[in-house]
Order: structure tokens, then sequence, then C-alpha cells
């Protein structure tokens, strides 16, 4: 009896403070819903630490792994192969850059914003990134709020 109401006092307690990880789907895609091409759909998230992202290999060629200098300190780098599904849970917070190495130069890309990040870190956007991506990095830290 006594370990019964442990269990359940500890599932009400996480289940009040938003305990459960959460797991988010993410396509990789030739052509999004808007028209764009080369895309991770959805292009940005906002996730709690803890929470998996599962890219989905939606259509051949893609791949999802981790920009090096956009990864949070302290957080664990990820690559994923082409044409295979990756899940990643994301303990650390901060701002991730994330990229599809083959259409990286056209722009496939995406930004994971992981607990309460309220600003984009100084050299989130230092380092050499191609024009495409650039574009839909700073335009998916816009629709962030950030």
């Amino acid at each position: 009896m006594l370990r019964t109401t442990i269990t359940g006092l500890a599932l009400a307690a996480m289940s009040a403070t938003g305990g459960f990880a959460e797991t988010h789907e993410v396509r990789m895609l030739n052509r999004g819903e808007g028209g764009e091409v080369m895309v991770f759909e959805p292009a940005f998230l906002r996730v709690a630490p803890g929470d998996t992202v599962k890219f989905l290999a939606a259509d051949r060629g893609h791949n999802a792994e981790s920009i090096l200098e956009m990864t949070p300190e302290g957080a664990d780098a990820f690559k994923g192969r082409i044409n295979e599904e990756i899940e990643v849970t994301l303990e650390t917070d901060g701002l991730y850059g994330i990229k599809c190495l083959p259409h990286y130069a056209m722009g496939m890309v995406m930004t994971v914003a992981v607990g309460d990040v309220s600003e984009v870190p100084g050299e989130f956007l230092a380092g050499r990134i191609p024009p495409n991506a650039m574009e839909r990095f700073v335009m998916q830290i816009e629709e962030l709020g950030l």
C-alpha cells in the first residue's frame, strides 16, 4: 500500500511540474508545405529539457546533425546517417542549430530552443554559414521570438 501511495505521489508531482518528456517529430523533406525546397518541417521548435526530437526520413537523401558551433556548451553533438531516422534527447538548455549535410548550402537547417531561451547567444550566427542557411536561421530565430 505504501509503495502504491509513493508511486502515485511521484506521478502526481511529475505531472504537476510538467515532468513528462515529450517526443517531437520533424520531417526531412525535398519540398515543404509552403513550397520551399529542402526543408525540415517544422523548421523550428521550442522544447523542454529532456524532450526528444525524432527526425523522420520522409524523403530520401537527407540527414540531421548538430552544427558544432551552434550547440550549447556541454551539450552532446549528434549526426544521423543519410536516409535514416534519428532520435535525439536534448538535455542541455540553449539554442541548437541543425543541418542536413548534403543540403546545408541550399538552406536545409532548423533551430531548436531548449528550455527558457530568451535571446540568441552572440556567437550563434558567427561561423561560416552558407547564405541560404543564414537566411533561414534568421527567419527561424524571428519566429521563435528571440
